[in-house]
């Protein structure tokens, strides 16, 4: 855990332990949750579909197959996690339930549950397994209920919500602390529906009384963020490939169906704008970039030829966390309920690779100046709680800030020796907000500064790759901000010699 209790903002405490109150920098803007920042926090994570579309074949399964059907004789839960583990994971959202109905714990809304299937004589529970397999391999837990069932026969009526939302109370009270509760935007169609087999269209809008749905997460879960479209805390990033804009923003203003601008209920229409968010957005809701490591993101034989490169999880990663958002990579384990070999590799390579670039930060050892630092009043044993070589402490929310009038600086550091490195990451301390606007970064070459990278957001993460350089000296110059910058990390990587340019 980093040290975030060390150092807290004005705006959510009211005071600066290290300094005087009134010298700490306001907040810029919308500004996340605490929940938020543990999301941020957790960067990678993985969204695991399994079910009845496992045995059928299918992506979306229609809501007539027969429970009967799941028998994973093989089922472990933690062999799946300890992958996920391996493959750089640090939490695991489980679907309880898709499209098709199919309730993967034994459920009192419905029939159509595990107490139905083959597995364990009918008396599993798959979501049980798998929140005590998270807990036992230091993974968040999550959870993905569909709103839309394509099996129940009350789907489309007004009696359907309240089933949906005991559904959601089996689910928030029963398998320990969430970190995310997921709510699809698939809604409403052909189906089973009890044997009606029809098309039932619903208002995705309102039909769900998002409000209140949302509600009991909040009430449940309020440690959870909830990921939908447009948020309310994590917005869908528009693809299903994993990647940010080149300039992502967190901060966010969902729009309804009239394009009046309003707190995200539900009814928000502006999920295309989710790769690049809103510059000065009025909610804090940053991009979750989905993508399966498979075609699919349930397990299909014929799929082995389309896992995902472990260049190419690396390529996600940068486009994804590396543009301030969280990469959700979509596992499918096989008909025995484990992942299978193919995927299993591609991953723990994967999460070698990420292991192996971040094992050296090269600038730990700098020493940094820079060409302003905000004035505080020193006290007895305390540091500069704004000083310039918080950058390289680690922590998230330690940082180097100017004068509130100063919004264009520059940040030294100068290496303990000549070193070589690819990989540039920045981060602001986001608990006061996206301040940056532009900036540069820059390498001291034959007698000379040369820009290496530069760019526009930084806010939780920015990462930036480029060729090899050797060098001494590195320089981050702020050449565009809305507030004075509070930059918390800059950090110096090699990339892997696998993935060398």
């Amino acid at each position: 855990m980093e040290m975030r209790s060390r150092v807290l903002t004005a705006a959510m405490t009211g005071c600066v332990a290290l300094t005087l109150c009134a010298e700490a920098p306001k907040p810029y803007g919308a500004v996340p949750s605490e929940r938020q920042l543990r999301w941020h926090e957790t960067e990678t994570f993985s969204l695991i579909h399994f079910g009845l579309n496992t045995y059928t074949d299918r992506e979306w399964g229609y809501g007539e197959e027969d429970p009967a059907l799941f028998n994973p004789v093989k089922f472990d839960a933690n062999q799946v996690l300890a992958t996920l583990k391996r493959g750089g994971m640090n939490g695991v959202i489980l679907v309880a339930k898709h499209h098709d109905g199919f309730c993967l714990w034994p459920t009192k809304t419905t029939p159509h549950n595990i107490a139905k299937a083959a597995w364990r004589d009918g008396k599993g529970d798959v979501v049980r397994e798998y929140a005590d397999a998270a807990k036992k391999q230091g993974l968040k837990f999550g959870l993905y209920c569909s709103p839309w069932d394509r099996n129940s026969p009350a789907y489309g009526t007004s009696a359907y919500l309240p089933v949906y939302q005991a559904q959601l109370r089996e689910l928030l009270l029963n398998y320990g602390t969430l970190f995310e509760v997921w709510f699809d935007g698939a809604n409403g169609g052909d189906g089973y529906y009890g044997g009606a087999r029809e098309k039932r269209s619903i208002d995705r809008f309102t039909y769900y009384d998002w409000p209140n749905t949302w509600g009991l997460v909040r009430q449940l879960q309020p440690s959870a963020c909830i990921f939908g479209d447009v948020g309310p805390d994590a917005r869908w990033v528009g693809n299903e490939r994993g990647y940010a804009a080149e300039e992502s923003w967190a901060t966010f203003t969902p729009k309804g169906k009239t394009d009046a601008a309003r707190p995200a209920n539900g009814d928000s229409v502006n999920d295309k704008e989710g790769p690049a968010g809103h510059r000065d957005g009025a909610a804090w809701i940053p991009a979750e970039c989905d993508v399966p490591l498979r075609k699919g993101w349930f397990w299909h034989p014929s799929e082995d030829p389309t896992v995902r490169t472990p260049a190419q999880l690396m390529d996600i990663y940068f486009n994804s966390v590396g543009k301030g958002g969280c990469m959700n990579l979509g596992v499918a384990p096989d008909r025995n309920g484990l992942v299978c070999e193919a995927d299993v590799r591609a991953l723990e390579a994967f999460g070698g690779l990420l292991r192996t670039l971040f094992a050296a930060n090269l600038a730990s050892g700098a020493v940094v100046s820079a060409s302003h630092v905000r004035a505080w009043q020193p006290q007895r044993g305390k540091t500069n709680p704004y000083a310039p070589e918080n950058v390289r402490d680690g922590d998230r929310y330690s940082y180097w800030a100017t004068d509130d009038a100063v919004t264009n600086a520059t940040l030294t550091l100068t290496l303990p020796a000549v070193a070589e490195f690819s990989v540039v990451r920045l981060r602001e301390n986001i608990q006061l907000g996206h301040r940056v606007d532009g900036f540069g970064v820059d390498v001291w070459q034959a007698g000379a500064w040369k820009e290496y990278a530069g760019g526009q957001s930084i806010g939780a993460c920015r990462l930036l790759r480029g060729a090899k350089v050797r060098t001494d000296r590195v320089r981050l110059r702020i050449t565009h901000a809305a507030a004075c910058p509070c930059i918390s990390d800059v950090g110096l990587f090699l990339m892997p010699a696998a993935l060398a340019q």
